[in-house]
């Protein structure tokens, strides 16, 4: 699971990377949330295709879904990005999705968004019951990307899938937590898997543009940064059979650990 992509910053080094780190990691599935790999807000349909085309096998999305128009046709029509499960049922796209692994598994994908310090949305707890319902029941693997602000509401969702879902991951604050566990029922759980794009910045974006709008309340524009690019993200290993997590560890990714991986391979 790769965490929020941020503008093109974090497109480049995930399109750079992640051949190798398939390679490197024996990574089967790689799910994405790119709900700000477009300017630092939204996803354009382009770039939804170059994250496709560069490996990632399913994009997750969060309360930017909906901020680039040109996106709804390709909610509507794909099977390999999802919307917030939560969201209205008449919003374009769909909840939750299969992928397939390159062993051939099935693997069932689960958006989510949060409801503390978040905008208004239906029960992600009811939402997630539904969606689990829709899997075929041969598919035992199901990763649920939680799309939230406050820990409290990301633990309380991955205790409450413990044991029914491969692993509860989240997304949206940002910032890579060091609570990654597998819980007793066998579900890997991460409050936040951290942000892939520059890391000279405040949460992506320019630090000189947000402390100006904080100290002053002059609205500028929040510039997507560029210094100190990385991949943050997180490795789950699961057995297929039954569907528990049997390992979790952080993955962070630098510009320059890629260029000393690319010179490794010669």
């Amino acid at each position: 699971m790769i965490g929020d992509i941020v503008g093109k910053p974090g497109r480049q080094i995930v399109r750079d990377s992640l051949a190798l780190l398939r390679k490197r990691h024996g990574i089967h599935l790689i799910v994405a949330n790119a709900e700000n790999a477009s300017d630092g807000s939204g996803l354009m349909v382009k770039h939804y295709q170059l994250l496709i085309d560069a490996g990632v096998d399913c994009i997750t999305m969060g309360d930017h879904v909906y901020r680039r128009r040109e996106i709804y046709d390709t909610l509507e029509k794909s099977d390999n990005i999802i919307k917030p499960a939560n969201y209205p049922e008449a919003s374009p796209g769909r909840g939750s999705t299969t992928a397939v692994a390159t062993t051939g598994i099935r693997v069932g994908v689960i958006n989510l968004q949060g409801r503390v310090f978040m905008k208004p949305a239906d029960c992600p707890f009811q939402a997630v019951e539904r969606e689990l319902k829709r899997f075929p029941v041969d598919v035992k693997v199901v990763l649920v990307d939680y799309h939230a602000e406050a820990t409290s509401d990301m633990q309380v969702m991955g205790r409450y899938l413990d044991g029914r879902v491969s692993a509860v991951l989240g997304t949206h604050t940002h910032v890579a937590t060091a609570d990654e566990q597998i819980y007793p029922g066998g579900t890997a759980f991460q409050c936040d898997v951290g942000m892939t794009g520059p890391y000279e910045s405040i949460l992506g974006r320019r630090i000189d543009r947000v402390t100006e709008t904080t100290t002053t309340f002059r609205p500028v524009p929040f510039t997507v940064a560029s210094e100190d690019v990385r991949l943050s993200g997180t490795l789950v290993d699961v057995d297929h059979q039954t569907g528990r997590a049997t390992g979790i560890e952080r993955l962070m990714v630098s510009r320059a650990d890629l260029d000393q991986w690319l010179a490794d391979e010669g």
